[in-house]
């Protein structure tokens, strides 16, 4: 059991997003209400703008949400930055910590969860559970969101 689990510190779950629009929004907020759930008090989350994130925010997490559009079949530049600004201090310290990830498409997803799989794969982060990535409207996934908001959070918190 993790010192967060037993009760000695929260643990922080980052959620990095990039929502220009609707869709990543509602999926975020969704994954959000699943964090902070019952059971889950204790969890501390902390959602920042892949464009703000800093690696004294990626170094200060137990664990990692990740939301992007795909755009232009790749995941937005926002997060790809998020991810050059902090893979190096983050890299070989981060190693082993949870994430899940939630992307929107309006065509396709597939280079997006690609590009994020292959640099999570460096840093070697585990994934917790299989991406939501949904193409077109988001209403119906809206519990799958909730869902792996809850997995994500309880895997940080050592459950």
């Amino acid at each position: 059991m993790t010192a967060a689990a037993a009760g000695f510190e929260a643990a922080t779950l980052l959620v990095v997003h990039h929502s220009p629009g609707t869709a990543v929004p509602a999926m975020v907020d969704a994954a959000l209400d699943g964090a902070r759930s019952d059971g889950l008090e204790r969890l501390r989350v902390v959602v920042v703008s892949a464009l703000e994130v800093t690696s004294a925010d990626v170094l200060g997490a137990a664990g990692y949400l990740l939301a992007t559009p795909a755009n232009l079949g790749y995941m937005s530049g926002a997060l790809k930055h998020a991810f050059d600004t902090t893979y190096n201090d983050a890299l070989n310290v981060t190693r082993g910590q949870p994430y899940g990830v939630l992307v929107h498409g309006e065509s396709d997803t597939d280079g997006a969860l690609l590009g994020i799989r292959k640099i999570v794969t460096g840093l070697a982060w585990c994934a917790v559970a299989e991406p939501v990535s949904v193409i077109g409207s988001v209403e119906e996934r809206l519990d799958d969101c909730r869902e792996l908001g809850a997995v994500v959070a309880a895997t940080t918190l050592g459950y």
